[in-house]
C-alpha cells in the first residue's frame, strides 16, 4: 500500500516537477502576476458595498465591459506575431496600465475628497476597474505566445523532439501556468488572512488603512511580469550561446529556439476584421445606444466566427472538427450566468461573513484548486473534453445546492441538530473545499490543445483568436447575470457616509429564485452543448 502511494505521488506530483524546464519560468511569472491580482478582490467587494451605491444589475453590466478587453486579444495576438522580437514592449505597457489602476484605488481610499473634486468616486472606480483588465490582457497575450515559445523543439544536442514529447511538454506548460495562477491566489489568500486579523474589532478608519496597504502592496504585481520578460530574454541568449557551442550556425540556432525567424506577413483580413471589431465595440460602448451590450455581443460573435473560419483553413479537416467541437463545449460551460454581487452581499449581511472569513474561503479555494490540478493531471490528459465538462457540470450543480439550501434555512436546521457545529460557516467551508479542485480543471486541456495545434507562423494569433472566442462566453455569462438580476432584484443596505441615513434598504427576498434559476442553467447549458457535439460530426479533444 505504501509502495503504491509512493508511486502514485511520484507519477502525479513529482513527475510534473521533473518535467519543469527553466524556459517555462518567464511566462509563469506573468501568469503568477495575474494570479496575485486577486489581492484586491475582497477589498473591492467591501468598498463597493460600503461606499458606492451601485446596484447588482449595474455591477453585472460593468462585468460585461470588464470582459471586453479580453476579446481584443485578436488584434493584440496578431500584433505580437508581427512584432515578435519586440513583444516584451507590450508587457511593459500592460504593467503601466495595472499600476495606474492600483494608484487610482489608493487615491480613492486615502484621499476620496481630493479625487472626487475631479470626478465622482463611482466614475473613478469604473475607470480603475476597466484599466486593470486592459493591462492584464496586454500581458496575457504575450504570455500565451511565450508558452508556445517556451516548449523546446530540439533536445540538448539540437535533435528535433518527437510530436508526442512536445505534446506532453505543452500539457505540462499549461498545467504549470494554471499552477502559477492559482499559486498566486494561495499567496494572496494567506496575505489577506494575515492583514484582516481581528477585523471585527477594527474601527472604520483602521479598515480603510488596511485597504490602502493592500493596494500599495499590489503595486508589486506589475513588477513581477516585467522581471519575467527580462528573464526570458536572458535565457534565450544563454540557450543561443549553448547551441552555438555545438558548431550550429546562428540562424539555425535561432530557428531551434524560436521556431521561425522570418517576419510574419500581415494578415490584412484578420487586421481588417479586428479593426471593425474594435471600432464597433468602442462606438457602441461610448454611444448611448439602446441594447448596446447585446449588439456588441452579436457583432463580436459574427466577427469572431469569420476570423475563426479563416484561421481554420490552416488546419487539417479532422483538426477543424476537433477544434470546433471543443470550442462549443467550452463556450457553453463558460457562458453559465452567475448570481452576481447579490449573493456575496447576502453572505456578508445575513450570514455574517466578514473580510477574514472570506479570506479563509479564498485560501481553501486556491489551495485545493492547486492540489486538484495535480490530482487531476492524468484525468485531464487522458479524458476527452466532453467527459471532463460533463463531470464538472454534474459536480458543480450538486455543489451549488447547499448554498441554495442555506437561503431556505438549511444552516439553521443543521446547527440545531448538531449543537451549533454545522452552521453557515461550516457548510460554506465544506462546500468550498469540495468544489475548489474542480474549478481550474476545464481550461487546461483546451489551452494545451490550442498551443500544440497552433501553426508555427501564427502562434500568438491562433491562441488569441481562440481565447477571444472562449472569453466571449464570459460576456454572454455577464449578460445572463444582468438579465436575471433585472428579473429578480436584490439590494443591500446603502447608507449616506456623511449622515448615516439609509438611502437603499436591504432586500434579499428574491435571491432564492435567482439562485435556483442559475443552478438550473448550470446544468442545462453545458449538457445541451455536449449532446449537440455528440449528435453531429463534430468531435472534442
Amino acid at each position: 500500500m505504501l509502495q503504491r502511494t509512493r508511486l502514485w505521488f511520484d507519477r502525479i506530483v513529482l513527475e510534473l516537477g521533473r518535467e519543469f524546464r527553466l524556459s517555462y519560468l518567464p511566462p509563469l511569472m506573468v501568469y503568477l502576476a495575474y494570479g496575485v491580482s486577486s489581492l484586491t478582490a475582497i477589498v473591492g467587494t467591501f468598498f463597493v458595498k460600503d461606499y458606492l451605491g451601485l446596484s447588482a444589475e449595474f455591477l453585472a453590466a460593468l462585468g460585461f465591459w470588464i470582459n471586453i478587453p479580453w476579446m481584443l486579444k485578436m488584434p493584440l495576438g496578431h500584433l505580437v506575431d508581427l512584432i515578435w522580437r519586440y513583444k516584451s514592449i507590450l508587457v511593459y505597457l500592460g504593467a503601466g496600465l495595472i499600476a495606474a489602476s492600483l494608484s487610482i484605488m489608493v487615491g480613492l481610499l486615502s484621499q476620496p475628497e481630493a479625487m472626487s473634486a475631479f470626478m465622482p468616486v463611482s466614475s473613478w472606480y469604473v475607470l480603475s476597474t476597466l484599466l486593470a483588465p486592459t493591462g492584464y490582457v496586454v500581458q496575457d497575450v504575450v504570455a500565451d505566445a511565450m508558452t508556445v515559445e517556451a516548449v523546446p523543439r530540439v533536445d540538448q544536442a539540437g535533435r528535433p523532439l518527437s510530436a508526442d514529447a512536445r505534446r506532453l511538454m505543452h500539457t505540462t506548460m499549461q498545467t504549470l501556468g494554471r499552477v502559477a495562477f492559482v499559486g498566486g491566489g494561495v499567496f494572496v489568500a494567506l496575505l489577506n488572512l494575515f492583514l484582516f486579523q481581528g477585523v471585527e474589532a477594527m474601527s472604520e478608519a483602521d479598515k480603510v488603512g488596511v485597504y490602502v496597504l493592500i493596494h500599495q502592496l499590489a503595486l508589486f504585481i506589475p513588477a513581477a511580469s516585467v522581471v519575467g520578460v527580462l528573464l526570458g530574454g536572458l535565457l534565450k541568449r544563454r540557450e543561443l550561446k549553448r547551441l552555438r557551442g555545438y558548431s550550429i550556425e546562428e540562424q539555425a540556432a535561432r530557428e531551434m529556439i524560436q521556431g521561425r525567424t522570418e517576419p510574419t506577413p500581415p494578415n490584412w483580413c484578420l487586421l481588417g476584421g479586428s479593426l471593425v471589431f474594435a471600432v464597433f465595440t468602442l462606438s457602441m460602448g461610448l454611444g448611448d445606444v439602446p441594447f448596446n451590450q447585446e449588439m456588441i455581443f452579436v457583432g463580436s460573435m459574427a466577427i469572431l466566427a469569420f476570423l475563426i473560419s479563416r484561421l481554420m483553413r490552416e488546419l487539417e479537416p479532422q483538426a477543424r472538427r476537433l477544434l470546433l467541437g471543443t470550442a462549443i463545449i467550452i463556450f457553453a460551460y463558460r457562458a453559465i450566468p452567475t448570481t452576481g454581487a447579490g449573493q456575496t452581499w447576502w453572505f456578508i449581511d445575513e450570514l455574517g461573513f466578514d473580510q477574514q472569513f472570506l479570506s479563509v474561503l479564498s485560501l481553501i479555494s486556491s489551495g485545493l484548486a492547486l492540489l486538484g490540478m495535480f490530482l487531476c493531471r492524468r484525468f485531464m490528459a487522458e479524458r476527452p473534453i466532453a467527459y471532463i465538462i460533463g463531470f464538472l457540470t454534474i459536480a458543480g450543480t450538486l455543489l451549488a445546492l447547499p448554498i441554495v439550501g442555506m437561503y431556505y434555512g438549511l444552516h439553521q436546521w443543521t446547527a440545531a441538530h448538531t449543537g451549533g457545529l454545522v452552521d453557515a460557516r461550516f457548510i460554506a467551508l465544506v462546500d468550498t473545499a469540495i468544489e475548489s479542485p474542480l474549478n481550474q480543471v476545464a481550461m487546461i486541456p483546451m489551452l494545451a490543445w490550442i498551443a500544440n495545434s497552433a501553426p508555427a507562423k501564427l502562434k500568438a494569433t491562433f491562441f488569441a483568436v481562440m481565447a477571444s472566442f472562449v472569453n466571449l462566453a464570459l460576456n454572454l455569462s455577464q449578460l445572463g447575470t444582468k438579465y436575471i438580476n433585472q428579473i429578480f432584484t436584490v439590494t443591500r443596505e446603502v447608507k449616506d457616509q456623511a449622515t448615516g441615513e439609509i438611502s437603499v434598504p436591504a432586500d434579499y427576498s428574491e435571491l432564492g429564485w435567482l439562485m435556483l434559476i442559475v443552478v438550473a442553467l448550470t446544468f442545462l447549458l453545458p449538457m445541451t452543448a455536449i449532446a449537440l457535439v455528440k449528435m453531429t460530426r463534430l468531435r472534442s479533444t
